[in-house]
């Protein structure tokens, strides 16, 4: 599978599935023995298995309102990155998380490394500037 396409369906599935919390779907879209990073100095997540906990854990407390990716931006060797945004609460209150989301496909189309950079604020905004958002 091409990348562009590969990443095309990851951010599709992405974004429909993090509104749902439909952990099966996401974990999908990742090869057996992946690696994902879900900030720069945590502990990886090896294999679907791990990141399939990390996700459940993460969902727990969120209820989306809204999720936004923009169109994945395709470089060498079957990297893709894209921005993403989530309006959420968390216990009640609002909160924004935007950041993006560094993936490395197999011939497959599968993810087999994933790195994300993040911030999370109180309250629903949207990022400065349209880089990718526009």
């Amino acid at each position: 599978m091409e990348t562009r396409e590969a990443a095309e369906r990851f951010v599709g599935v992405w974004r429909r599935a993090w509104a749902e919390h439909d952990v099966d779907a996401l974990l999908e879209l990742y090869a057996e023995n992946c690696v994902h990073r879900s900030m720069p100095f945590r502990a990886p997540h090896r294999g679907r298995g791990e990141l399939g906990a990390y996700l459940r854990w993460s969902f727990a407390a969120e209820r989306v309102t809204d999720v936004r990716f923009s169109a994945p931006v395709v470089g060498a060797d079957g990297v893709a990155v894209a921005e993403f945004r989530v309006l959420s609460e968390e216990d009640g209150a609002p909160a924004t998380l935007a950041g993006c989301v560094f993936a490395r496909f197999d011939a497959a189309g599968l993810a087999v490394e994933t790195r994300d950079y993040w911030h999370t604020v109180e309250g629903h905004r949207e990022p400065e500037g349209a880089l990718f958002f526009g």
